[in-house]
């Protein structure tokens, strides 16, 4: 179905999202059903039962046309409630759908079903959707894939075909029950089992586990849709003896560029192209993690097969002899994403880089400890938390934005988040000998509509330290600036890059370093922001930004949903 079909609305016209009137009058309208149930899974020689959608790990792909909208009806057949979030889409002034757990919405709880809206602008490329509920992801995602709209074409010639990769952590464990427990008794989730390639763990490990195939042509060009849903791992992945392309992040192109290996952070999305012009016979592909913190990490190799039809098999090369960086090597990092820059094609939203900010948010990353309550039973005298400038995000028992919208519900939040830290220090430095407190509550940033931000994330060597990939719900925005040690706001934004920018919505914050980034807050609604990392995230390594209405209906929240939400236990 056609939306022109519904009808052209006036309010159309004053999306900043939307390239075109054109792009929305050809769109279509979809329809999923999503069912999530328990199944049982065998890897690592272990059978458990883990909450999937469709019985599959990972779940469906979803697969529409740049512009259109999609309705998802997510039936709860599980034993908890859970939400689900479009990780990506922009969702222009329609939060009600955007997912994520007692910020836009409550669970839909067991023997419940909840339809999601989903509507796409100027999105293209790869995106993903998943359980945005305690560590729910971990076992209910899957790729949400945006095709050209029907007049438009690729940037590039057109591959012959392309193919999604998942990247994943596997655990033996449930994963609801993981954080549960690492809740209660204040510690770190453990490291994970293993990890996955499109849900299979690959060849390295101890059991005869399966491993992914994807078989090409001799001389086809392919485009791989790569996703990053792991728990809390960064990562290196390469294919052997092959050159890859990449072209797009994020949903947005970006200006070609070869490469022997990416590196790619949690919630993080890249299109790559890949041609088939070696030797006929089977290469492997190969991830393993980035790590440069002082936490523990997994750092094994986990492998699937890039095999040409016709090829009779055989042994393969070692997968350790696969060109990769350390799992530690921070310059092969910093030089990977140094080379991602915006494309200027009309495929592409307009380049529109804030020059002139209404609003500076400057803001410190740390993770700490606080002493364990009474409701904890800890192993150590202290639990871990996380913060941002020192507040550690307390989750309510009713969504912000129902409190929000109906201006009748006080108390779920406070509007005071500091938009700086509230005491400067060597952020960067020996930290071992300071113990900055850190505040419990829901504090959230105030915007108003069409307001320039710039936000700085400032990794801090509190706790383990490392880098941190951060997400920010309902917008892309501009990777204006990074580098090394301490944020200077007199001589940094001089190195400023204002000309191409890569345009993402989840930005790797370097370890000991900052990165800055620009938007235009030109959609209304509550947004959360949080650090892809599970573990911080769950410690309060989060925050929210709610854009205020314009003056306009066009500029204002959309009303929620006829049909209702799912019923907060709070209400």
């Amino acid at each position: 179905m056609g939306l022109c079909k519904l009808g052209c609305a006036p309010w159309l016209l004053g999306i900043l999202f939307l390239s075109s009137l054109e792009l929305l009058c050809m769109a279509d309208v979809h329809y999923y059903d999503l069912i999530v149930r328990e199944s049982n899974f065998t890897r690592l020689c272990t059978t458990k039962s883990m909450l999937v959608v469709n019985d599959s790990y990972p779940g469906p792909e979803i697969r529409v046309h740049r512009g259109d909208t999609v309705f998802v009806n997510v039936h709860n057949h599980g034993s908890y409630g859970f939400t689900i979030h479009w990780h990506g889409v922009k969702q222009p002034r329609n939060p009600w759908f955007d997912g994520p757990e007692f910020v836009t919405q409550c669970p839909i709880q067991p023997g419940t079903n909840f339809t999601y809206q989903v509507i796409l602008s100027d999105e293209i490329g790869t995106l993903w959707w998943h359980a945005h509920s305690d560590w729910t992801r971990g076992s209910v995602h899957g790729a949400f894939v945006i095709l050209p709209a029907p007049h438009e074409s690729y940037p590039f010639h057109p591959p012959d075909a392309d193919q999604t990769i998942i990247l994943e952590s596997w655990y033996n464990d449930d994963y609801l029950e993981l954080i549960r427990n690492s809740t209660l008794n204040g510690q770190a989730v453990g490291i994970p089992n293993a990890y996955a390639i499109n849900g299979h763990l690959g060849d390295t490990y101890e059991c005869n586990d399966t491993i992914f195939r994807m078989e090409v042509n001799y001389q086809d060009t392919y485009l791989l849709r790569i996703i990053n849903a792991a728990m809390n791992e960064e990562k290196f992945f390469s294919i052997a003896n092959h050159t890859l392309i990449v072209v797009a992040q994020d949903a947005s192109y970006v200006t070609r560029f070869a490469t022997d290996y990416i590196m790619i952070s949690p919630g993080q999305t890249m299109d790559v192209l890949v041609q088939a012009n070696q030797n006929i016979g089977q290469y492997y592909m190969v991830m393993r993690n980035f790590h440069d913190s002082a936490a523990s990490s997994n750092n094994n190799l986990t492998t699937a097969i890039f095999q040409y039809k016709n090829s009779v098999g055989g042994p393969m090369n070692n997968a350790s002899l696969v060109s990769l960086p350390e799992p530690d090597d921070s310059k092969a990092t910093s030089s990977f994403l140094s080379r991602i820059r915006n494309l200027r094609v009309r495929q592409n939203p307009p380049l529109r880089v804030p020059r002139a900010i209404h609003r500076r948010v400057y803001i410190a990353i740390s993770t700490n400890s606080i002493p364990c309550t009474n409701d904890s039973v800890c192993i150590t005298e202290n639990r871990f938390v996380a913060a941002l400038n020192n507040v550690s995000f307390v989750s309510p028992v009713i969504d912000i934005l129902q409190a929000y919208y109906k201006r009748s519900i006080n108390g779920v939040f406070t509007k005071d988040f500091p938009l700086e830290p509230p005491e400067y220090y060597n952020f960067t430095g020996d930290l071992t000998a300071l113990n900055r407190n850190v505040t419990m509550g829901t504090k959230i940033v105030m915007l108003n509509y069409g307001e320039a931000v710039e936000i700085v994330f400032q990794a801090t060597q509190f706790g383990a330290g490392g880098s941190h990939p951060f997400h920010l719900h309902g917008f892309s925005f501009y990777r204006v600036g990074s580098g090394s040690g301490n944020f200077n706001n007199v001589t940094d934004p001089k190195s400023y890059n204002l000309v191409d920018p890569p345009l993402i919505n989840t930005v790797h914050v370097p370890a000991s370093g900052w990165v800055a980034l620009r938007f235009f807050a030109n959609n209304p609604g509550v947004w959360f922001s949080h650090c892809h990392f599970e573990r911080h995230s769950s410690w309060g390594m989060d925050t929210v930004f709610i854009v205020k209405n314009g003056g306009t209906k066009a500029t204002s929240i959309r009303p929620p949903p006829a049909s209702g939400m799912p019923v907060c236990s709070g209400t």
